[in-house]
């Protein structure tokens, strides 16, 4: 085995293990494929060589761990430079589909979460014992953790647009008019269970 040939080829590839593959792993790989590969069971001779090669390296504790260091030191080092001003500049692109379905998926998920503690509330209100205490909590838990999306699905959409865009300069009056709905319907709720 030269030490071109042995940098050049990719052992683990040639046995179709991954890195961190043991021991036994790499011998049952081996003796799989030289069963299919073998000449006498019209296999490429090449590719038994090779295979034979592969297994004399990373079966030996020792051959391995040399050739793990060599394959480490022979990739490419990058160098990682953070360009703060280029990160400010950035702006996601991604499809009018993808946008349009994360969009709904928080806006569904949101208002179905709305509903379903709406209902539940409503339905401890009406049928009231003691003992529903809890599933009052969970109504409850359920209408933040919609108004938590809602709010989500808000933050995500504006985030979609340019930095210069007006949805992203009136971001303020966006969180007013949320937060401003909100309380409404806390209001609302409260005087229809009121009603109840």
């Amino acid at each position: 085995m030269g030490a071109e040939g042995g940098a050049a080829k990719d052992y683990y590839e040639i046995l179709g293990a991954g890195e961190e593959s043991p021991r036994d792993e790499i011998e049952r790989r081996y003796k799989r494929l030289a069963s299919e590969r073998h000449p006498d069971r019209g296999g490429d001779e090449e590719e038994m060589k090779d295979l034979n090669e592969a297994y004399g390296v990373l079966g030996d504790a020792a051959r391995r761990a040399a050739y793990d260091s060599s394959r480490r030191a022979s990739r490419p080092r990058l160098a990682v430079v953070h360009d703060y001003e280029a990160e400010r500049r950035f702006i996601h692109v991604a499809s009018p589909a993808a946008q349009a379905d994360a969009i709904g998926g928080r806006v569904a998920g949101a208002l179905l979460s709305l509903f379903a503690g709406l209902v539940l509330l409503f339905l401890v209100r009406v049928h009231y014992v003691v003992f529903l205490w809890p599933l009052g909590m969970l109504a409850a838990a359920l209408v933040l953790f919609g108004v938590w999306m809602g709010h989500a699905a808000l933050s995500f959409a504006r985030g979609n647009f340019a930095p210069g865009h007006f949805a992203r300069r009136s971001a303020w009056a966006q969180e007013v008019i949320f937060w401003a709905s909100v309380l409404g319907g806390i209001f609302v709720v409260y005087q229809l269970l009121a009603a109840v």
